[in-house]
C-alpha cells in the first residue's frame, strides 16, 4: 500500500510553515540583521528562492512572524472583542513569545523591519477598530495594543518584578477590566473635575 500522494497547495503550506518556523527560530536567536535568507532556507530545509517567492522580502518574513495569526476573526460585541484580546495576551504570556521578542529588540535597531511590523500591527488594530465602531475606535485599540506590548516586553525583555513571576490568569484577570472598559469607551472622570 503506498502512500496517498500530496498536492501541491499541500506542499506548499507546508514549507511555508517550515520557513516560518526556521525564521522565528533564528531571528530569535540571531536578530534581524545576522539573519540570512539563505540560513533561514537551510534550517527549513527549502530552496532561497522559495523564500523570497513566498514572503517576498527579509522585512515581510520577520513581519509575518511577529504579528501571531488569530485562530479567530475579531468581530462581536465590545464584550466579545475585549474576551478575545485577552484570550491573546494571555497566550503571549503563557508561553514566551520568542520570535515576537526577537522582532522587538530588531524594531529598535533596523528601521526597515520596524516599518513592517508596522503595518502587521496597524493592520490588526484596524480590524479591531472596526468590530468595536466609534468614534475614538482606532484610539481604543491602540491603547489596548501598548498594554499588550507592554505587559509582553515587561515580562520578558524587562523581567519586572512581580509581573515577570505571575500566573497568566492573574495578569488576564486584572487586566480583564480595564480591557473591556477602553474597548466600551467608558472613560473614568478626573477626580480633580468631580464636584466635592
Amino acid at each position: 500500500m503506498g502512500s496517498t500522494p500530496v498536492s501541491r497547495t499541500e506542499q506548499r503550506r507546508r514549507t511555508q510553515d517550515r520557513i516560518l518556523v526556521a525564521a522565528r527560530k533564528l531571528f530569535a536567536e540571531h536578530g534581524y540583521d545576522r539573519t540570512t535568507i539563505r540560513a533561514i532556507a537551510a534550517e527549513a530545509k527549502a530552496d532561497p528562492g522559495l523564500v523570497m517567492r513566498y514572503f517576498e522580502s527579509k522585512e515581510k518574513l520577520f513581519a509575518r512572524i511577529a504579528v501571531v495569526d488569530r485562530q479567530e476573526a475579531l468581530g462581536g460585541s465590545p464584550e466579545q472583542v475585549a474576551e478575545l484580546l485577552l484570550a491573546a495576551l494571555g497566550a503571549k504570556v503563557t508561553a514566551e513569545p520568542a520570535g515576537a521578542l526577537a522582532v522587538v529588540r530588531s524594531m529598535f535597531t533596523h528601521p526597515e523591519s520596524a516599518k513592517e511590523v508596522r503595518e502587521a500591527m496597524l493592520a490588526e488594530q484596524h480590524q479591531a477598530a472596526d468590530a468595536i465602531s466609534g468614534e475614538d475606535a482606532d484610539l481604543r485599540t491602540a491603547l489596548i495594543g501598548a498594554l499588550t506590548l507592554g505587559t509582553v516586553i515587561g515580562r520578558y525583555l524587562l523581567g519586572l518584578d512581580g509581573l515577570r513571576d505571575a500566573s497568566p490568569e492573574k495578569i488576564t484577570a486584572l487586566l480583564r477590566q480595564p480591557f473591556h472598559s477602553i474597548l466600551h469607551g467608558d472613560p473614568e472622570p478626573d477626580p480633580s473635575e468631580r464636584p466635592q
